[in-house]
């Protein structure tokens, strides 16, 4: 069995792919597994939602969390969705252990979304930066991991998912394309503060923030988080 370890920025279609994922017989998932350490170690500047009842009942040590995601891909395959920002060292080599895909959306569409529900977000609270870090450190392992784009996937998901599925060494499932509205048991206690349009949804749809004016606060943001965007842009998967 594997660990596919989605490594993303919050507000890239995340957790579509983790709801397309879950569809599979074969895979368990696992939601953001790494949230309650980040929040109880990193220095957040802006308080999340749901916050207190995060630290209160996730597991709050990373090698207990590592642990739990081996243990469980010995009865079957893992999909991990989490955010790349969560992964506080520089060197996280418990990832080389696993299969890894680095999720990306231009962060102007990534900024004007995630401003929506943390209105003045910093450049650690987005992960762009700690993507291209973790894509360094992978490839000099030897682990260059997969990079995938939220707008090459809406242009056609199943053709996507398919090329994805094959980079995978899994089989593509037609089930992946669609769910029911609602969430999933495997949601975070912080769903009902973030997968608002998920729920809406029953497959990988564009959706209007796509195209939501950036407010004008967050503009030296979006300078900031380009160069690291830039890092991976020409590593993406494309979906032709």
């Amino acid at each position: 069995m594997k660990v596919i370890n989605l490594i993303s920025g919050p507000r890239n279609l995340s957790t579509a792919l983790m709801y397309s994922f879950a569809q599979r017989e074969d895979m368990t998932v696992l939601d953001e597994p790494f949230y309650g350490f980040y929040l109880k170690n990193a220095l957040v500047e802006n308080e999340h939602p749901a916050q207190k009842e995060i630290l209160q009942t996730m597991e709050l040590k990373e090698e207990k969390v590592v642990e739990r995601i081996n243990s469980l891909s010995e009865k079957n395959n893992v999909f991990v969705k989490g955010m790349a920002h969560h992964y506080l060292t520089e060197s996280p080599h418990f990832i080389l252990n696993w299969t890894n895909v680095i999720l990306i959306r231009h962060p102007k569409k990534l900024i004007a979304s995630f401003s929506k529900v943390i209105h003045t977000p910093t450049l650690n609270d987005i992960g762009i930066k700690k993507a291209s870090e973790i894509f360094l450190f992978l490839k000099k392992n030897g682990k260059t991991p997969i990079v995938i784009d939220s707008d090459e996937l809406l242009k056609n998901p199943q053709a996507y998912l398919k090329k994805l599925c094959d980079l995978l060494n899994i089989p593509f499932s037609e089930k992946m394309l669609s769910w029911e509205k609602g969430g999933i048991p495997e949601d975070g206690i912080w769903a009902k503060h973030w997968y608002g349009n998920v729920h809406n949804s029953e497959g990988f749809v564009v959706q209007k923030s796509s195209s939501a004016p950036l407010p004008k606060h967050l503009k030296p943001l979006l300078e900031e988080a380009l160069p690291f965007y830039e890092t991976l842009k020409n590593n993406i998967l494309t979906n032709s």
